[in-house]
């Protein structure tokens, strides 16, 4: 199991429509928010490699995500 970590935009008000986002995208994963932390840190447990695929579906919905190593 993969553990993944992104810097986002997403705010309390967002999480309704980034989970229905996540939901179609990856269905089988689990997900997790840290938005009181200053990234807005979003993280995902996956089996696939999904980094790129979550970030492209979110920018193109307006959230800014970022990887973080």
């Amino acid at each position: 199991m993969n553990i993944y970590v992104f810097k986002t935009s997403i705010e309390p008000r967002d999480v309704r429509t980034t989970n229905e986002i996540l939901r179609s995208l990856i269905p089988n994963c689990k997900w997790n928010y840290d938005l009181e932390d200053c990234d807005k840190i979003l993280r995902i447990e996956s089996r696939n490699d999904i980094a790129e695929s979550v970030c492209f579906h979110l920018r193109r919905d307006g959230f800014y995500c970022e990887e973080l190593e």
